[in-house]
């Protein structure tokens, strides 16, 4: 039986060359950045068809290409679906760092992913029928997805698992910076910039008292070998470029824009002001003004107004005299 299991297992890695086969739809979030990256469809379907119910069944999560950007959606939880695990698994958002000068979030997932369903009501769906069919904390059943096979996955060396694991193998020892999963996100574009997914692949060994070979052998979670696969950085021309949009963009583009409305402005005073000169103060202009001030009744004089009497709207009556008419004397006398 362990041959068997064990045979096929290898088989099933052996012959994945990389090339996935699945026809995955994908939201561009045109219809939101909630939605960004994340699956609408696999092979047609919405849901995986390894699990009866939701959550377990949920496809609603990134293929790991792109994530929904945290600087749009504000939300410290991101999914990624993962082919190997048969489900998709969450993310959390563990605070800002910096890679190659690129800000970027650091999510990895919680540590009670494969907890019992009695602590996380949400594994339960996992379990099937049962809570006796569910395997110990740190274990992932993925046996649907691997023609029935008794695989399960944990994080390598049985990382944040229960510590009985242990007791069975010798040579495992977890270590955090070793077998951690985690992803890198810039969290304007939501792409990732980092990440490693770390995982490990068991057979379930039960005991056979009925077969001489082995029925000394007890009942064991059997570690066959542990994966990881990521990248570990971008290349320089994709770095460069990234680094441009999201860090050298962001503070070029509001100076920028606030830069050409105050030039703009600053332009069209310079118009007006030449403009106005132009109309008013003109050598006809002035010399209009001037004969218009020589012909009113009234100017400014140390800010007052004067009544000013022009010599050309009177006569001088130079023979007017006020003495009696002399004919006038005579004719009496």
């Amino acid at each position: 039986t362990i041959t068997v299991a064990l045979a096929l297992l290898l088989e099933v890695t052996i012959t994945r060359n990389g090339t996935l086969e699945e026809v995955s739809t994908i939201y561009t979030g045109h219809t939101g950045m909630e939605e960004f990256g994340l699956l609408n469809r696999l092979n047609g379907l919405d849901r995986l068809p390894y699990w009866p119910e939701s959550p377990c069944n949920d496809i609603r999560a990134s293929e790991g290409s792109f994530f929904p950007p945290r600087k749009y959606t504000h939300s410290d939880v991101v999914h990624v679906y993962d082919k190997d695990l048969c489900r998709i698994i969450p993310l959390h958002f563990q605070g800002m760092v910096h890679k190659d000068g690129i800000p970027a979030g650091l999510y990895t997932p919680p540590d009670n992913i494969f907890e019992l369903p009695d602590i996380q009501a949400e594994n339960q769906c996992y379990c099937g029928e049962n809570n006796e069919t569910c395997p110990a904390k740190g274990l992932q059943n993925i046996s649907p997805c691997q023609y029935g096979a008794p695989a399960y996955i944990s994080f390598p060396h049985f990382y944040k698992a229960d510590p009985k694991l242990l007791d069975s193998v010798e040579g495992l020892k977890p270590e955090e910076e070793k077998h951690k999963t985690y992803f890198l996100i810039q969290t304007s574009l939501g792409v990732p910039v980092e990440g490693q997914v770390r995982v490990q692949l068991n057979l379930k060994v039960e005991h056979a008292p009925h077969i001489y070979s082995v029925s000394k052998f007890p009942s064991i979670i059997f570690p066959i070998i542990w994966l990881q696969e990521g990248i570990h950085g971008l290349t320089i021309k994709r770095t460069r470029w990234i680094y441009l949009a999201t860090t050298v963009g962001e503070v070029a583009a509001p100076v920028l824009s606030y830069g050409l409305i105050i030039m703009g402005v600053f332009i069209l005073v310079i118009l007006f002001v030449k403009t106005y000169k132009n109309v008013v103060f003109t050598k006809e202009a002035i010399a209009k003004g001037k004969e218009t001030l020589r012909r009113g009744s009234s100017f400014i004089v140390n800010g007052q107004h004067k009544l000013l009497i022009m010599r050309d709207s009177y006569t001088l009556l130079n023979n007017v005299t006020t003495d009696p008419d002399p004919d006038q004397d005579q004719d009496h006398e």
